[in-house]
């Protein structure tokens, strides 16, 4: 393991505010940044999310709307890191694709890519899809749509641009992925990702500013902004330049959506290896997320922000359905009645009242206890799980350790022992179960874990409030 770790998110493209679909991977990434932060050290934990705000789609928009551009971005951008700070992402940094240091570091990094001679000027003629700001080509549609934005008319395309020479990486691809077989994860991802290797072409990477005047503007030519994925891509470098953590003696780990998954496992590793620069560790691509049987969509009118269900139920149950529910390998579906379901059962009926069932129990026996403080040896038997990214698991194994304190207690019924060594005994043990599952939870349920800790580490111990009341 090494020792440094640097965790990425998507950035949020800013044509609207982000809703569940898109919070899901910040909060899988946060969970893994949490437990790094134990594994590793905070000292040695990135981790960096933000918004990707150029292009034609947001530009379009602003127009549209009659605003400046500019300052539909910045409204955008805040309203979004609203929405993870409802969630509590412990990112390091929000980073802006308007931000200078991410434009300088853009900018340098198109000159390195042009100098080492893997960019030139042709003209391009073909088909772009502004919902996913990419190049298309036949074979990538479906009855002549995207099918990721099947409502959106595709633009056919006829400028001048300079071309990234994408299809020259074919064998360092191959070679990449070959010697390192966890390079994508999950593995189905890595296969179809593989699969798509030899249908490399080269692409263009930057727009007319005539066409579309809000992007960086390209370094070797004023008359041409950088494509705006050239761009969003770079983001990570940026923070990871600014931290010094893009090197060898650091794990780089992108989490991001499958529609992301193409140019962040193959168009990312080559800009970086035709600009001189190391390769991420892993790209974790997680599936999609839906709503009642129907994908996530405004014009469906089925949108929810995270910062809506955070008011209605709380945060740490929020991150618990969707770390231990959502779209970790598979496409999952979200239901307002399902949530309900699961927080009565895993939450209320589970962790609180446990927790409600001892503290009533050592406060009638007049216990007290300060237990054990946290050793970071309680969160070896969770790596295997996190090695792999698969936090639904490790929740798996934290709620059987739960059910197996459950049996304990129905077993030993300590509400009905009258010798008072006994009792201690059963109590020290009990309790000390239930702390060393609130240590586990951690990374998962922040808030619910440090709650847990103070009513049983805080000396004589007191009857607690119901932490998740029934709905």
């Amino acid at each position: 393991m090494k020792k440094k770790i640097l965790i990425t998110t998507a950035i949020d493209y800013v044509n609207d505010v982000i809703h569940i679909g898109h919070a899901y991977q910040k909060i899988l990434a946060d969970c893994v940044a949490r437990f790094e932060r134990i594994r590793r050290g905070s000292e040695n934990v990135f981790f960096v999310t933000g918004t990707d705000e150029h292009g034609q789609k947001v530009y379009n928009v602003a127009k549209e709307r009659g605003v400046d551009v500019k300052e539909f971005v910045d409204e955008i951008s805040k309203k979004d890191q609203e929405q993870q700070d409802s969630i509590q992402i412990s990112y390091d940094r929000f980073i802006r694709t308007t931000d200078g240091d991410h434009k300088k570091t853009a900018e340098d990094f198109f000159r390195k890519v042009y100098n080492a001679g893997y960019i030139y000027k042709d003209n391009y003629k073909g088909l772009y899809c502004e919902g996913c700001e990419s190049y298309k080509t036949e074979k990538d549609l479906i009855n002549g749509r995207c099918a990721l934005h099947p409502g959106l008319e595709i633009q056919v395309v006829e400028e001048e641009n300079y071309f990234f020479k994408f299809s020259s990486f074919k064998d360092f691809l191959r070679t990449l992925y070959e010697k390192n077989p966890d390079f994508v994860l999950p593995n189905s991802r890595y296969r179809e990702m593989y699969a798509f290797i030899d249908t490399i072409e080269d692409i263009p990477i930057t727009r007319r500013k005539e066409k579309l005047p809000w992007g960086i503007e390209c370094p070797i030519d004023k008359n041409h902004v950088i494509w705006v994925w050239f761009d969003a891509l770079i983001n990570y470098l940026t923070f990871g330049l600014q931290v010094n953590s893009w090197d060898e003696d650091t794990e780089i780990v992108h989490f991001l959506g499958k529609d992301n998954a193409r140019m962040h496992a193959l168009l990312w590793p080559c800009m970086l290896k035709a600009a001189g620069y190391s390769m991420p560790t892993h790209v974790y691509v997680n599936a999609f997320l839906s709503m009642n049987g129907k994908k996530i969509s405004k014009s469906l009118g089925n949108i929810v922000a995270p910062k809506d269900l955070v008011e209605r139920y709380g945060v740490d149950p929020v991150r618990y359905y969707f770390l231990r529910y959502g779209p970790i390998i598979e496409d999952s579906d979200f239901s307002e009645s399902h949530f309900q379901e699961v927080y009565n059962a895993d939450l209320a009926n589970g962790l609180g009242n446990t927790v409600a069932r001892l503290a009533k129990l050592a406060e009638k026996s007049d216990f007290s206890l300060i237990a054990e403080k946290e050793k970071k040896d309680t969160f070896l038997e969770l790596s295997q799980y996190f090695d792999e990214f698969r936090v639904d698991l490790a929740l798996q194994k934290i709620w059987s350790k739960l059910a197996n304190l459950d049996k304990h207690i129905n077993e030993n019924s300590p509400w009905s022992i009258k010798n008072n060594d006994k009792l201690r005994e059963v109590l020290e043990y009990e309790i000390g179960e239930l702390c060393n599952i609130a240590e586990l939870c951690k990374p998962f349920v922040p808030g619910t874990s440090e709650k847990i800790l103070k009513i049983f580490r805080s000396g004589k111990i007191s009857s607690a409030p119901f932490l998740f009341p029934r709905i």
